[in-house]
């Protein structure tokens, strides 16, 4: 182990509970033709970002993912009208202060979004879906910025489903700039994981919980030290906390001693950024400050 003290960075997920702020606010389906309602959903979200953003400078924190639904429905073929042209000066406007405060935005599309499908329709949706994603991402001009991603199902062939990834997304370089692809809990491990990114020349995000539950053959050390040549300059960890009361990989509401010390333990010294999933979002990253 080191002496010096490790070059971390931290953040949270979507909402600041503190400020009582979300970048989530949706509508139904049903609605999506309301468009102005659709406009004061987005315009209070990209507020609330704004104020979580202005909140994390003063408190140190230099990582937040920015809500999917920050502009509800945006990848549908029935969104009612250019929002990235309307809402590009506000979207601008806070790019500019997370690079001024040197926080580094990410987005992670749901479990729905698969570009390694092998249907059509469903890669299809995926890259709206994906595009929407490094949209916002281009037009706050985040270039550390990250669209989280999981491999998604096997489909029973696990070669096969890693090969129709590879090929879809190949050649996507907006979504590709921004990309880096997550172990999860049931399927694809670490080893799997970074096999892909490295194919894809993007980065693989190990997180401590999903390894412990779907560890492959490698320790977390071990995981984190294959998956650290994606990155550059730093890499992007995920830490979280099982809940004891709740099925294995749901989220704790603190991160536990034993679960950060390991994580620490694992880095060795080695810089990072970690993004914090617990469900007390940024009351959970104070206390590792």
């Amino acid at each position: 182990m080191t002496d010096s003290p490790p070059d971390l960075r931290f953040g949270y997920p979507c909402q600041n509970e503190t400020l009582s702020a979300t970048t989530n606010r949706g509508i139904k389906l049903a609605s999506i033709e309301d468009v102005e309602r659709i406009r004061k959903k987005i315009g209070e979200n990209l507020n609330d970002l704004k104020q979580m953003l202005l909140w994390n400078r003063e408190m140190g924190i230099q990582l937040f993912r920015i809500g999917q639904h920050l502009i509800p429905f945006a990848s549908h073929p029935n969104f009612p009208y250019e929002w990235a042209a309307y809402h590009r000066e506000s979207m601008e406007l806070i790019g500019g202060i997370a690079r001024e405060t040197e926080q580094r935005l990410s987005m992670h599309p749901g479990q729905f979004i698969n570009p390694g499908s092998p249907n059509d329709e469903v890669v299809e949706r995926s890259l709206a879906e994906l595009t929407y994603s490094a949209t916002v991402l281009d037009l706050m001009n985040a270039k550390n910025g990250v669209i989280v991603l999981h491999l998604g199902g096997a489909y029973g062939d696990k070669p096969s489903a890693m090969r129709r990834f590879v090929e879809v997304m190949r050649h996507e370089s907006q979504i590709n700039r921004y990309l880096a692809l997550e172990v999860d809990e049931r399927v694809w491990t670490a080893a799997e994981v970074t096999e892909v990114a490295s194919e894809l020349g993007v980065g693989a995000i190990i997180d401590n919980l999903h390894h412990r539950l779907n560890p492959g053959d490698l320790s977390l050390v071990d995981a984190i030290r294959l998956a650290r040549p994606t990155w550059e300059p730093r890499p992007k960890l995920h830490l979280s906390s099982q809940d004891p009361s709740k099925k294995a990989g749901a989220h704790h509401a603190s991160i536990l001693p034993e679960d950060w010390a390991e994580l620490l333990g694992a880095l060795n010294g080695e810089a990072a950024d970690i993004m914090v999933e617990a469900k007390g979002k940024e009351k959970a990253v104070l206390p590792l400050l």
